[in-house]
């Protein structure tokens, strides 16, 4: 049964709980086919209330915060896998308390707070921690450089040369991450580079984390080429392997419902005025950049039809995106549905110029809508002093 956009009020991220169930059984699916443990990482789908269905498919998530850590361990109930480019020393023994896994993103920061690691180890003995080190293979096939932790001077990970042959003392696990909503061919190669940098230190681990970007629930993805590879990664090394997906999570699985509040006519282009903003409702559109899927719209201009760019609420000259054709002109009042809205969007949105954040829900399993929360004046407020 389709969604009743009635129930819904505008502007409010979706949430489809058959779509994100869907997902996990894949997901699950998997894990329990190659031997491997995956796990949600919060940058991509911090949506806690969903939490509860996420936690009947996976174990564990993983963290870039301390923030993302209590959320974790509040709203799933276990520690969690941490991971951050750089620790605080005011947080990190809450990081300790709250962690299963820690990684390192250099040398230098493991030296600092092995100390610290190895104490709260002889003091919490029942307290199971590992603790890795994250590694740039020097290879990735992301195009956009924003989003590729291998371009020149990236300050995420250790190249080899900066190892040495044994792994550090205390160290268990090797981490990387250099993937982007990719295939399982481009794991493939990638696999090659860190192998042939990295194969010696892999025999010393216990554990290797694969990062995200790994996009199993695409259509089209080689599911069986992922179970393959980490299947023969796994055995190969002898070492227990860890996906830790962003996008993959909740990939389709929910819209962001906006309504048209004016069209404009401006020097021959026609305008519409959304109760949204792709700065800041949307931030990715504008930073990949990529344009986002209308429903029952064509993506592109076709000569003929209606056509409109799509404006911001905001006075960010540049919060608009365009252009889009539709079978019949649009009115004020009209819904425009922006698909696949859940991940990586809800975690950038922002308050500026003060406009409130969209409202967030799920459509239940049962076809019905539930309001989950909505925001106002007090929470642009508390991002101010």
């Amino acid at each position: 049964m389709p969604i009743d956009y009635n129930q819904i009020p505008s502007p409010c991220f979706v949430l489809e709980e058959e779509l994100l169930r869907k997902n996990l059984q894949l997901i699950d699916g998997v894990q329990k086919a190659a031997g491997c443990k995956i796990i949600l990482a919060l940058k991509g789908f911090s949506m806690y209330s969903a939490f509860p269905i996420v936690k009947e498919y996976l174990s564990g998530a993983t963290a870039s915060s301390l923030n993302e850590v209590k959320l974790i361990n509040d709203f799933l109930g276990v520690k969690a896998h941490t991971y951050m480019p750089a620790y605080l020393d005011s947080e990190f023994p809450e990081i300790l308390e709250r962690s299963s896994h820690i990684t390192f993103n250099s040398l230098s920061q493991w030296e600092r707070f092995q100390s610290r690691v190895e104490e709260f180890r002889s003091v919490n003995p029942n307290h199971a921690l590992s603790c890795g080190i994250r590694v740039n293979p020097q290879y990735s096939e992301v195009a956009t450089e924003m989003y590729n932790p291998c371009v020149p001077g990236s300050r995420l990970g250790v190249t080899r040369d900066k190892l040495p042959d044994t792994l550090p003392e205390g160290i268990e696990g090797i981490h990387f991450h250099t993937l982007c909503e990719n295939g399982s061919d481009t794991l493939e190669r990638t696999l090659v580079a860190l192998e042939e940098k990295f194969g010696d230190l892999l025999y010393q681990a216990k554990w290797l984390n694969m990062g995200g970007g790994h996009l199993m629930t695409r259509e089209g993805y080689d599911i069986e080429k992922l179970i393959a590879l980490v299947s023969t990664i796994r055995q190969r090394y002898d070492l227990q392997v860890i996906l830790e997906p962003g996008s993959a999570i909740a990939w389709r699985t929910g819209e962001l419902v906006t309504t048209v509040l004016d069209v404009m006519d401006s020097q021959g282009i026609q305008v519409a005025i959304l109760d949204t903003s792709f700065a800041a409702h949307m931030p990715d559109t504008l930073e990949m950049p990529y344009k986002p899927v209308i429903t029952g719209a064509h993506q592109e201009p076709v000569a003929g039809k209606p056509t409109y760019r799509m404006g911001g609420m905001t006075c960010l000259a540049g919060d608009f995106m365009g252009d889009y054709s539709f079978d019949q002109p649009l009115n004020i009042g009209d819904k425009i549905i922006f698909q696949d809205m859940i991940h990586y969007t809800m975690v950038k949105t922002t308050t500026f110029n003060g406009v409130n954040l969209p409202s967030i829900g799920i459509w239940k399993s049962s076809q019905e809508f539930r309001v989950i929360r909505s925001f106002g004046y007090e929470s642009f407020k508390d991002r101010l002093s």
